[in-house]
C-alpha cells in the first residue's frame, strides 16, 4: 500500500548524492579546507541524542555540515563469537541482546536458523505465537524511536505518552515469559512454554486501546507546526540511493521502495494474515515518522488476528516432541528416567545440528535482519553472522546530511532507527 501525503515537500532529488569515493564519508572539498572557515568537531559518543555511542566527526562552515564521518565500535561486545563458544541451546541467550530494542525478532532468526538446519517442523500454534510476539515487539520498537526521536526534538510530552503503551507491551512479555525483555521465549522447535491463559484478555485490552493511543500521537505531532519544519524536507534519500546503500526497513519505505519480507518472502504465519505495508515516496524524515507510525498499527491488526487464531488453538501442542532437541516437560523429571538424561544433556552439553550452512532472514523492527550459520555437525556453532539493519542504516548518514545544517542533523541521525549495539556486535 502507498501511502502519498498531500503537504507540499521539497522534491526528490536527481542523480545520486551518495559521496565519492568513500560513500560512507562526506568529504569537505580542498578548496573550501583551505578558506580556513571550516571547524571540525565531535558529536558524541553520547546518549540519547545519538541514540547509543555514536560518534560523528563533522566538519561545520558555518551552520552548514560539510563534512562528516561516522566511528562506530564504542559498543563492542563480541556476541557473534560468543554464540561460538557456546552450545546450540545456549547461544539463543545471545541473539536478543545484539538489538535490545527488537529482542524478540533477534531471537527469531537465530532460531529459524538452528531449525533451518535440523529440518525441524514446528508446530503451527507456535508460528502463530512468534508472529503475535514479533509484532508487539514492533510496536515496542517503535515507540522507544518515537519516544526519543520526539524527545530530541523538544517534544517531551512524546515520551511519556509513548513509554506509556511501552510498559503494556512489556507487561505483555513478562505474562508470557516472566521477563519484561529478552525473554528466550522462542525455543529451537517452537516455545518455552505453553501459552498462559491470561494472556489473551489482557493482549485483547491492549489490541483495543492502541489505536485510541496513536490517535494521541497524531493529535501531539502530526499536525504540529514546529514538528513538520523540523522534519520536512530534510534528510532526504531517493530510492536508488536506498537501494545503493543497502537499506532496508522503514527507510527504504521512506523513500518509496515498496519491499517487506514479510510480505515478498512471508514466513511464521504472516502468508496468512491481512496488513498493508506502509510505503512514503518523499524520503525525508517525516516520511520516515509517517512510516513508523502506519506500521505500529498494522502491526496492531496482526496482533489481533493472531490472538482471535491462538484462542481458537486450545490443547494444541506448543513445542516439537523431539526430545534429543527440545527440553522434555518439567513432570516427567520426576518419573521418567530417559526424560531425565535427555534433559541433563540438553543443558550440559548441548544437541548436535547437521553440517551445513543457512542464511535467514526476517523483517525486524529496523528492516531486513538475516543470520548466516554454519554447523560443523558438533553441539556448537561453527560460524555466526547477523547481517544487521541498523549497520546499513548508519551507512547512509552521510548521504542524508548533504546540504543540511547542523540544527537538522540530531532529527535526520534518529530518523535513521539505528540501535548501536546491533552496529557494533
Amino acid at each position: 500500500m502507498t501511502v502519498i501525503s498531500d503537504r507540499q515537500r521539497a522534491p526528490i532529488y536527481e542523480g545520486t548524492r551518495i559521496p565519492q569515493p568513500i560513500p560512507t564519508m562526506l568529504r569537505v572539498s580542498q578548496e573550501l579546507r583551505e578558506t580556513g572557515d571550516v571547524m571540525t568537531v565531535n558529536f558524541g559518543p553520547n546518549h540519547p541524542s545519538t541514540h547509543g555511542v555514536l560518534r560523528l566527526v563533522v566538519d561545520l562552515n558555518g551552520e552548514n555540515v560539510v563534512g562528516l564521518y561516522a566511528v562506530i565500535g564504542y559498543l563492542h561486545t563480541g556476541f557473534e563469537k560468543n554464540m561460538e563458544a557456546k552450545s546450540w541451546w545456549k547461544a539463543i541467550t545471545y541473539a536478543p541482546r545484539i538489538d535490545y530494542l527488537s529482542f524478540q525478532n533477534n531471537e527469531l532468526v537465530f532460531v529459524l536458523a538452528a531449525e533451518k538446519l535440523l529440518a525441524m517442523e514446528v508446530p503451527e500454534k507456535a508460528q502463530w505465537m512468534r508472529t503475535c510476539l514479533c509484532e508487539l515487539n514492533r510496536i515496542h520498537s517503535h515507540l522507544v524511536w518515537l519516544a526519543t526521536a520526539a524527545l530530541e526534538l523538544g517534544a517531551i510530552s512524546m515520551f511519556w505518552y509513548c513509554f506509556r503503551e511501552r510498559e503494556t507491551v512489556l507487561d505483555l512479555f513478562e505474562l508470557v515469559a516472566g521477563f519484561r525483555m529478552h525473554t528466550r521465549y522462542f525455543q529451537v522447535g517452537g516455545l518455552a512454554e505453553d501459552i498462559p491463559r491470561g494472556f489473551f484478555p489482557e493482549a485483547q485490552k491492549f489490541v483495543d486501546w492502541f489505536p485510541h493511543a496513536l490517535d494521541d500521537y497524531e493529535a501531539m505531532l502530526g499536525r504540529n507546526r514546529i514538528w513538520l519544519e523540523r522534519t520536512e524536507g530534510i534528510g532526504l534519500l531517493s530510492a536508488d540511493d536506498a537501494i545503493a546503500l543497502g537499506q532496508s526497513g522503514p527507510v527504504l519505505r521512506a523513500s518509496g521502495v515498496d519491499w517487506d519480507l514479510r510480505k515478498v518472502e512471508p514466513y511464521l504465519a504472516y502468508g496468512a494474515v491481512d496488513f498493508d505495508v506502509p510505503v512514503y515516496p518523499q524520503g525525508d524524515v517525516y516520511a520516515r515518522f509517517r512510516v513508523h507510525m502506519d506500521e505500529m498499527l498494522q502491526s496492531n491488526r496482526i496482533v489481533a488476528q493472531c490472538l482471535d487464531r491462538l484462542e481458537a488453538m486450545e490443547g494444541e501442542p506448543w513445542t516439537s516432541d523431539d526430545r534429543k532437541v527440545v527440553l522434555p516437560p518439567r513432570e516427567e523429571l520426576h518419573t521418567s528416567m530417559e526424560s531425565l538424561i535427555y534433559h541433563f544433556k540438553i543443558v550440559t552439553e548441548g544437541y548436535r545440528v547437521p553440517e551445513g550452512e543457512v542464511y535467514v532472514a526476517v523483517e525486524s523492527p529496523r528492516g531486513e535482519l538475516a543470520c548466516y550459520v554454519a554447523s560443523d555437525g558438533g553441539p556448537r556453532p561453527w560460524r555466526v553472522k547477523f547481517r544487521a539493519p541498523s549497520f546499513a542504516a548508519l551507512e547512509a548518514t552521510a548521504t542524508c546530511m548533504s546540504d543540511a545544517l547542523i540544527a537538522d542533523m540530531i532529527a535526520i541521525v534518529g530518523s535513521l532507527d539505528t540501535v548501536m549495539g546491533e552496529v557494533d556486535r
